[in-house]
């Protein structure tokens, strides 16, 4: 028999938990160690944090359905891997802390034959002095609970805007090395919405801050794509949507730090300016979870399975070079890690090698250099190659691993604008590749028909069914495998 461990039990995690348990005999066990009880459709956040969804519409408990389906669960999370086991046992090993009720703090070392890391991002607040909604000075929609606060603040703006009292609002990366501008152009362009719904649009300057270098980059580089039959660039068509909508953009920023009511940024020109507020919902940059690694002897191996950032390596080439050098092969098919054969990242918990957007320092030396984004579409994807490739290795087929490259993987991201189903809006984008590779498409390093975007109604009602659809697919089921990614 086999364990295959899966960590977290987000979008990766999840979904590769999901395959295995279909791919794999009942005699093999699938374990899930998550330190959240519930998962959360973390698209649909921007919904709760403008108050058009309840908190219970995007999560649901998550033992219930392990039960049913045969998985092991455990509340806890993964501080340590062993993969060469100990001195006294020579099973690889996984450390844990439970974070269950009633069973917070106590340890357990649980051996592994397979193991996936889908442990999604820290949120790393703590890299922008005051940042952040936990003890600092802004909001955020990164957790079900974070967007439940973040709606009833904006609540309150749209109360004092009603009373007479004009107000900014401050939406859009929180650190110079953010990934998912995504999610701060969806929830500008939702909260847009909500003030004119409210008719108090025109006593609100809303503000969209963003490291990105010129709008349009969503820490991909930007796109050129065919738009009614014309080729356009993301920049322009990104800046036509503000334009349109009237708000106000600031971008090559990197926040220095949130003080309340105002917070203090750098531009690409090394000035520092200031920037008063009455609401701002600033996203934070992303790194890996502190989990150390240790060999048989119990020396500290973290450096040879992690990368500094805290993502695990996997078979990407990390080989440090120029920007203008790095080529799409460098990126991972496979998401093996290199040293120990047994251990996968998916989604996000995988190192990179380089980034996408070409990085940025300001004359004092700070980095603007928005991160490649993993999540979604590319990170289900990727958990269920992890998935069947363990499956084939269980179970002894001879077949290569199963490939979930970046660099030969469309992606379709679905940004909400409004929500309603008869004057919401959304703006629906292709691409493909997610990585470009400039070999393969010397123009523009994507597809030039199958990369483009779209803005108009009909995005939001594919946005609303997509959120019902995956929730759906997510609680397993009836056919629920048969759901793409």
């Amino acid at each position: 028999m086999a364990r295959v461990v899966v960590l977290g039990a987000g979008v990766s995690g999840h979904t590769a938990a999901q395959h295995l348990r279909r791919l794999l005999p009942r005699e093999h066990e699938v374990v899930v160690i998550s330190p959240n009880s519930h998962w959360n459709w973390i698209p649909s956040n921007i919904w709760v944090g403008t108050g058009r969804m309840r908190e219970e519409q995007v999560v649901f408990p998550l033992a219930p359905i392990y039960k049913r389906k045969g998985i092991t669960f455990h509340q806890a999370k993964a501080v340590a891997l062993h993969p060469e086991g100990t001195a006294t046992d020579e099973r690889p090993q996984v450390e844990l802390v439970f974070t269950e009720p009633g069973r917070e703090g106590e340890t357990r070392r649980l051996a592994y034959d397979y193991l996936i890391n889908s442990t999604g991002p820290k949120l790393n607040f703590d890299a922008t002095p005051g940042l952040g909604p936990e003890g600092g000075n802004s909001l955020s929609v990164c957790t079900a609970s974070h967007a439940v606060q973040t709606a009833a603040e904006l609540r309150k703006v749209i109360e004092a805007a009603r009373a007479g009292e004009r107000q900014r609002l401050v939406i859009g990366t929180g650190n110079g090395t953010c990934t998912c501008q995504g999610a701060a152009f969806e929830y500008t362009f939702n909260v847009d919405f909500e003030l004119r719904e409210a008719g108090v649009r025109d006593m609100c300057e809303v503000v969209y801050l963003t490291n990105e270098v010129e709008l349009g980059d969503f820490g991909v580089g930007g796109m050129r794509f065919r738009q009614e039959g014309y080729q356009t660039t993301s920049q322009l068509w990104t800046e036509s949507l503000f334009r349109e909508r009237g708000v106000k953009a600031i971008s090559g920023a990197a926040v220095k730090r949130v003080e309340e009511g105002s917070l203090v940024y750098e531009s690409l020109d090394g000035k520092t300016h200031r920037l008063d507020f009455d609401f701002a919902m600033l996203l934070p940059p992303f790194s890996g979870h502190p989990i150390k690694a240790y060999n048989r002897a119990d020396e500290d191996i973290t450096s040879t399975v992690f990368a500094p950032s805290g993502f695990m390596k996997v078979d990407a080439d990390y080989t440090p070079r120029p920007y203008e050098e790095w080529s799409a092969d460098d990126w991972p098919r496979t998401y093996q890690n290199p040293t120990y054969p047994e251990l996968f990242a998916a989604g996000i918990a995988f190192a990179p090698p380089h980034a996408i957007s070409k990085p940025c320092k300001t004359p004092n030396g700070t980095l603007i250099a928005p991160a490649p984004p993993r999540t979604g579409q590319p990170s289900g994807t990727i958990g269920r190659a992890c998935a069947e490739s363990i499956a084939d290795m269980v179970l002894g087929r001879d077949r290569p691993l199963h490939h979930a490259s970046m660099a030969e993987m469309g992606a379709s991201c679905v940004a909400s604008t409004g929500a309603n189903l008869l004057t919401g809006s959304a703006a629906a984008m292709i691409m493909y590749p997610v990585v470009p590779d400039e070999r393969k498409y010397p123009e523009t390093g994507r597809h030039p028909y199958h990369t483009r975007g779209e803005i108009g109604l009909f995005g939001h009602w594919i946005k609303y069914m997509l959120h019902h659809l995956f929730i759906y697919k997510a609680k397993s089921r009836l056919g629920w495998s048969l759901l793409p990614e």
